[in-house]
């Protein structure tokens, strides 16, 4: 898959997630076999830009692969400042956001609230597109709610408008994260226009990736929550569409030296302070069955990074 100049390695990208695919998270699965990791959702109103929260977020150093950055707004105007801003500070892929269904960001008339309104799509598109030499990729839903599915009708607007690629989450806005991802617009999408397709939506496995790609023609998936707890997927699933077999499971010794270098890379991007309160999330991920639900527990009781650490250590070896 081709997005501008950058030709990808695989058909496997990360999704953006906000407080999720930190630098941290998205260099594991770029190691792992991730072909393109997108960033958290940045704000384009520049008042925000000098808290902690978006520092960290605009940060480059350090980054592996191609640094493809996602903005979230409704001024045409200042998205299209934010996307230069983010060029200037080292983007070399600016990607919209108007998928997010998080009521925060859909009260103020962005993320896929904006696909109430195609004409004010149009105009964000032909300003972030015009405002940089970078390519500009997008990510929508199939629609506001059941009953207006107008995903096709976005993506030809920002095929129209010179958007290199598009990300599709098979669910509206009003179905949030519940019920099932529906591949069928998205299927419908990719047969109406010509620029690359990406799937998203439930892809949590190397035969759910295959059946999406196979079913809707898209020329990649996008895998957000399947990756959490689990940055590996991703060379699981690349096996598997290479190979049409399944890769043996990650052994436990690898298992804990992942979580070690997560947290490692947590405590180094927000300090150990904040990185300790983010390992908690990240490792609830990794220890999600139920039978780990004591361990849990007890990790997030843990002030230290060295707790955390020994906890780690104490965890994988009491598991062997």
């Amino acid at each position: 898959m081709q997005i501008g100049p950058y030709q990808l390695s695989n058909q496997l990208i990360v999704a953006p997630m906000a407080g999720v695919t930190d630098q941290a998270f998205r260099n594991l699965c770029l190691r792992y076999g991730a072909a393109l990791a997108v960033s958290e959702m940045l704000s384009s109103n520049p008042e925000v830009w000098d808290s902690d929260k978006s520092r960290v977020r605009m940060a480059h150093s350090g980054e592996e692969g191609i640094r493809s950055i996602q903005i979230a707004g409704a001024d045409p105007d200042l998205m299209a400042n934010a996307a230069q801003f983010n060029v200037e500070q080292g983007a070399q892929i600016i990607d919209i956001n108007m998928g997010c269904p998080a009521k925060k960001v859909n009260k103020k008339l962005a993320g896929s609230a904006l696909m109430q309104n195609p004409a004010l799509v149009k105009e964000i598109l032909q300003a972030v597109v015009g405002a940089v030499d970078v390519p500009v990729t997008l990510k929508i839903r199939t629609g506001w709610d059941p009953d207006n599915r107008n995903g096709i009708h976005i993506a030809q607007i920002a095929q129209d408008c010179g958007i290199a690629s598009l990300a599709v989450h098979g669910r509206t806005r009003q179905c949030m994260y519940k019920g099932f991802a529906e591949y069928d617009t998205i299927k419908a999408i990719k047969q109406n226009i010509s620029i690359p397709v990406v799937a998203n939506g439930d892809i949590d496995s190397p035969e759910k990736a295959k059946y999406v790609l196979d079913y809707t023609g898209a020329d990649a998936v996008m895998i957000g929550r399947g990756a959490q707890g689990r940055p590996w997927i991703f060379k699981e699933i690349q096996h598997y569409l290479e190979t049409g077999k399944k890769l043996a499971p990650i052994g436990v010794e690898e298992q804990r030296d992942v979580m070690l270098e997560h947290l490692d890379k947590l405590y180094n991007l927000y300090g150990e302070y904040k990185g300790v309160r983010f390992a908690r999330k990240h490792i609830g991920w990794y220890l999600n069955r139920e039978e780990q639900r004591q361990w849990r527990a007890e990790f997030n009781r843990l002030e230290t990074a060295v707790q955390q650490h020994s906890f780690v250590e104490c965890y994988f070896k009491e598991l062997v």
